[in-house]
C-alpha cells in the first residue's frame, strides 16, 4: 500500500532530511502535488518525483489523488494547511512548528480533534539514537533523572551565509521553532510533564530575532512544591555573529546534559552519547538502521494506514508549545507560571 502524499512548503531539511527520506521509502509514499512559495523550487520537487506543482495549499488539500499532507514549512501559511487538510479530511504530518498563541493552539488541536486525522507533529530529537538510548540507561543503570541542561546555540548569519544556506523566501527557524523542539526533548527524556515554568530572555538589537537569549527553567515537581522533582533548564542563544567561526566552535555546551540517581549523561546529536557511573566512563558507538527522517515517515505510515488513531503526537505538540508560550508569560510578567493543561 502506498500513501499519496502533497508537500506544503520544502523548507531547509528537504535536501537533507526529507527528500531523502520520500526516496528511501518510495513503496510507501508517492508524492503527487508540491505546493511551495518559491515555484522554481516546487516546479524542480515536482518533477524530481514525478508530481505537479499546485498554486495554493486549499487546492492542494483537495485533490482527489493525495490522502495526506506533508507540512514541511510554515511560510507564510502559518496553520491555515492544517486546518485545511482537516476540511477535507486528509492526514497531517506537521514538520513546521508554528509561532501562534495560546488560544489559537487550543483552537488547531480541537479542529484536529474532530476532524479524525491522523495528526503526527515532527520531534527528531526524540528519535535520535543518543536519545533512545538515554532512554534505556535511565530504565537500567542510570536511575530517574534529576536534572537537565539543555543548550541550542545558533550563530546569527550574515547575509552572504543567509544566501549559502537558506532556502530563498523562507525564513530562518525562529526562537519558539527551537523552544518548542527542545521543551518536547525534555518532557520525553524525563517522562514527565512539568508543573511550572519561569522564563527570561536579553532582548537583542541585531534584527534578526526578537531575542538574542532565551532560557526557561522547568520545574517537574508534581507535588506542587518548586524545586522537589527534576528541574529542566533550556537555553536558547542567537548571540555569536556566524563570522566567528573559532570561537563558535569553542567549547560548545553538550546538546544534553542529565544529571541521575546513580550517573551523569552527555548528549549530541544525533550519535553521540558519553555517559558516566561509579565505574567510570562509558562511551557507545550509536548507529540506526535508519536515519531519523525515514523512522518518521515511518511512524506516520503506521499513524495513517492503522485502525486505531493515533493522538499522542497532537498532545504532545500542543503541551510543548504550551509550556513555550506559559515561560513567555512568566519573562512578561516576572513571576513563576503553573502549568495547565486544557
Amino acid at each position: 500500500m502506498k500513501i499519496r502524499v502533497g508537500l506544503v512548503g520544502l523548507g531547509n531539511a528537504w535536501e537533507t532530511r526529507h527528500a531523502p527520506a520520500l526516496r528511501a521509502m518510495s513503496d510507501r509514499f508517492e508524492v503527487k502535488a508540491v505546493c511551495e512559495q518559491v515555484a522554481h523550487r516546487a516546479e524542480r520537487a515536482a518533477r524530481e518525483f514525478g508530481a505537479v506543482s499546485v498554486d495554493g495549499y486549499r487546492a492542494l488539500a483537495e485533490r482527489e489523488d493525495v490522502d495526506a499532507i506533508l507540512m514541511l514549512s510554515p511560510q507564510w501559511y502559518g496553520p491555515l494547511p492544517i486546518l485545511a487538510a482537516c476540511e477535507a479530511g486528509k492526514a497531517v504530518y506537521c514538520a513546521a512548528a508554528l509561532d501562534v498563541g495560546l488560544e489559537q493552539a487550543r483552537e488547531l488541536k480541537q479542529r484536529v480533534q474532530e476532524s479524525g486525522v491522523a495528526f503526527m507533529a515532527e520531534f527528531p530529537r526524540r528519535h535520535a539514537p543518543a536519545t533512545l538510548r538515554l532512554k534505556e540507561l535511565i530504565a537500567t543503570q542510570l536511575g530517574r533523572p534529576r536534572l537537565m541542561f539543555c543548550h541550542q546555540r545558533t550563530p546569527i548569519e550574515t547575509k552572504d551565509q543567509q544566501r549559502l544556506h537558506r532556502v530563498p523566501g523562507t525564513p530562518p527557524p525562529g526562537p519558539i521553532q527551537y523552544l518548542i523542539d527542545l521543551v518536547d526533548w525534555c518532557r520525553y527524556v524525563a517522562g514527565e510533564e512539568p508543573s511550572s515554568v519561569v522564563g527570561i530572555a536579553h532582548d537583542t538589537d541585531s534584527g534578526q530575532f526578537e531575542n538574542d537569549y532565551e532560557m526557561m527553567s522547568l520545574d517537574f515537581s508534581g507535588s506542587g512544591n518548586p524545586g522537589s522533582g527534576i528541574i529542566a533548564q533550556i537555553s536558547c542563544g542567537h548571540y555569536m555573529p556566524g563570522i566567528w567561526h573559532e570561537a563558535i566552535s569553542f567549547r560548545p555546551p553538550a546538546a544534553l546534559q542529565v544529571a541521575c540517581e546513580r550517573g551523569i549523561a552527555f548528549i549530541d546529536l544525533p550519535n553521540n552519547l558519553t555517559w558516566f557511573d561509579t565505574a567510570g566512563r562509558h562511551q557507545e558507538p550509536l548507529e540506526s538502521e535508519r536515519p531519523v527522517g525515514e523512522q518518521m515517515l515511518g511512524l506516520f505510515f503506521r499513524a495513517v494506514t492503522s485502525l486505531v488513531r493515533k493522538t499522542s503526537d497532537l498532545e504532545d505538540a500542543y503541551r510543548a508549545m504550551s509550556i513555550v508560550l506559559a515561560g513567555r508569560k512568566s519573562r512578561r510578567d516576572g513571576q513563576r507560571v503553573n502549568i495547565q493543561y486544557v
